[in-house]
């Protein structure tokens, strides 16, 4: 029994993370493409949707055509063609660069300074946001809107002034555009060192009556972009909303939906595994939200994320304002606690998905990095890390161990029972009990630090996959990420071939330390009292091969971190066997090969004439 549940509760750990994804595989997205079918927001056309009577956010901006294509889809520009089709202010700072475009004053062109998108580190930069142009616009916009409809307010295609040509930290850029009837609209945009935008918008009222303008914010992406295809992470339009995150997946807005929400504080973007984009409006303001995808088509569809303001009465002569913040970056972990402290924006840690275990995630995320600091590789801070969780789990497996040593002490004597019983199981089990409780055994008791220490298998899970910190980080010899597979595989020859393994393969191409893992999982079982059921046996004997191959696609810092775990559970396990006296080894071989000399059920021995 202790065995078979101690099996289940492995078997369930991983089941749930990764059996759903080899079963249900998700639908493959295919790349979005510009079309001719995007709808333009004119400049002077009211932003308010129908049957409200507060504007609204005004909608995606459409692709400029390339020269001579009217009437046809514009193809995709190259990223320098595409930035040159307006004037710019350009930043660069240590984590960003990139530029905003004077043209409809969008921040439209972002990319890390410091990340790239392979593991080479010749390879391109990772690019958070995109200009409308490129395969993949993917933006942010600030302005304002009114319910009159007869005031001009700026647009998409408004060109602002600037007398500047760069942002630095510290030097924000200042950009005006005048409406020509009496409104002079002002954009102050700050960056920091880091990936926060701080945007000041302003209005100053030159007419001789009053106005009521309202501030509003926005992020749009063309197209839903190809995701990681996993269940345990969440990426898309998401944010935290009166306290409470909400997440929404790219299909809750096909077929134009939209969801509509009011809230004070929080922030609203969209997401993908390491980076984001995100709004993040006056923390003590109302503000309505909006999220929604518009477009004929899934692959043309345009996914926004806006939020709008109260309406600001702006007197003759006088200037209203309003701030906000955009975040554009990685989603570092330090750097993200440090902008929920410092700005105090409601639930900004919630932009990592730490999961369901976020009490133990983010510690042992803390305790890893902090390792990392110490020793300087995260590979050799997950073998530390495992042996603290040994070492907090000490006496609840020396209990465990015990019990099994005793099981596997009274092997033999099950043995006997089996052979004596034969096939009436009601009474094998009774008699088994019985020699339970006459020797003081516990056959669940190695189940609890097993099931313990299932939500640390979750949570280092979470932290591998989801924590831009692991990504492209070493470990020794040949694993130079900790966060992808093991490179040498079965059908790499274990590196000694290069070539393109087919995807009806992957499931078969294993890795060294899986395999590895496989072995020590095997050892293992060996020091566990088998089960007496022949077909449990044999189905247990086949588990260190299924995992070998279900572990095989997951991250190699897990595998290393369950690989070393089984080791230091067989030393651990095997002393504790050896000190309880328990058949190890050949011992346990040569108890196993004894057959059972035991009497039929129906007779009693006789008993040996006396001399």
């Amino acid at each position: 029994m202790d065995q078979k549940n101690l099996i289940l509760a492995i078997v369930l750990s991983v089941l749930i993370i990764g059996g759903w994804q080899y079963m249900f595989p998700p639908a493959k997205v295919v790349p979005p493409t510009q079309t001719a079918t995007q709808t333009t927001v004119q400049p002077n056309a009211p932003a308010t949707a129908p049957g409200s009577t507060a504007p609204t956010a005004p909608g995606a901006s459409s692709a400029p055509a390339a020269p001579g294509a009217a009437g046809t889809a514009p193809a995709a520009l190259p990223l320098d063609k595409a930035l040159a089709l307006s004037p710019r202010i350009t930043f660069s700072t240590p984590e960003l660069l990139g530029s905003i475009s004077l043209k409809g004053a969008r921040i439209d062109d972002v990319e890390l300074a410091k990340h790239r998108v392979e593991l080479d580190p010749k390879s391109a930069p990772v690019d958070v946001l995109a200009p409308l142009g490129t395969e993949h616009p993917y933006y942010a916009e600030f302005g304002w809107s009114a319910s009159d409809p007869a005031l001009k307010m700026p647009g998409p295609d408004s060109v602002w002034s600037s007398d500047q040509k760069t942002l630095e930290p510290g030097k924000p850029a200042h950009m005006v555009w005048d409406n020509g009837q009496g409104l002079v609209f002002a954009l102050d945009v700050a960056i920091d060192e880091q990936f926060m935008f701080t945007v000041k918008e302003s209005v100053e009222n030159k007419t001789d009556k009053p106005v009521t303008l309202f501030p509003w914010a926005l992020i749009v992406r063309h197209g839903e972009p190809k995701a990681e295809g996993t269940y345990v992470l969440h990426e898309g339009p998401y944010g935290v909303f009166n306290g409470s995150l909400k997440e929404f997946g790219y299909k809750d807005f096909k077929d134009n939906k939209r969801e509509k929400i009011e809230t004070t504080g929080g922030w609203v973007g969209i997401t993908d595994k390491y980076w984001m984009a995100a709004l993040i409006p006056d923390q003590k303001s109302k503000v309505d939200v909006t999220l929604k995808g518009t477009g004929p088509t899934p692959e043309t569809t345009k996914y926004q994320v806006d939020y709008v303001g109260a309406g600001i009465a702006i007197a003759p002569g006088a200037t209203g304002s309003t701030e906000g913040h955009f975040f554009a970056g990685a989603k570092i972990v330090r750097v993200i606690d440090a902008y929920r402290e410092k700005l105090g924006i409601e639930g900004f840690d919630l932009v990592i998905d730490w999961g369901w275990f976020k009490f133990l995630t983010k510690p042992m995320f803390w305790l890893l990095e902090w390792l990392y600091v110490q020793i300087g590789n995260f590979g050799v801070s997950i073998l530390i890390l495992t042996v603290i969780v040994k070492a907090l789990f000490f006496p609840l497996a020396n209990k465990s161990y015990a019990a099994m040593s005793k099981m596997k002490r009274l092997q033999p004597e099950m043995e006997k029972m089996k052979q004596r019983y034969g096939e009436d199981r009601q009474k094998l089990n009774q008699e088994m009990m019985q020699l339970y409780r006459r020797e003081k055994v516990n056959p669940a008791a190695g189940c609890l630090p097993i099931l313990l220490q299932i939500p640390v298998f979750f949570a280092l899970y979470k932290v591998l996959y989801t924590t831009i910190e692991m990504r492209h980080q070493p470990f020794f010899g040949w694993i130079k990420d900790l966060s992808a597979p093991d490179p040498l595989t079965v059908f790499t020859g274990f590196g000694l071939f290069h070539w393109q393994v087919p995807e009806f393969l992957h499931f078969f191409n294993i890795g060294l330390w899986p395999l590895f893992m496989g072995v020590t999982m095997f050892l293992q079982q060996k020091l566990n009292p088998a089960p007496t059921d022949p077909v449990q046996a044999r189905v247990f004997q086949f588990l260190p091969i299924m995992f070998t191959f279900m572990m095989a696609p997951f991250s190699a810092g897990l595998v290393i971190y369950w690989a070393w775990s089984n080791t230091l559970s067989i030393g651990q396990q095997y002393f504790i066997m050896k000190r309880h006296g328990a058949p190890v080894g050949k011992q346990a071989a040569a108890a196993a090969a004894v057959p059972a000399t035991t009497a039929p059920a129906d007779k009693k021995p006789k008993k040996p004439k006396k001399g």
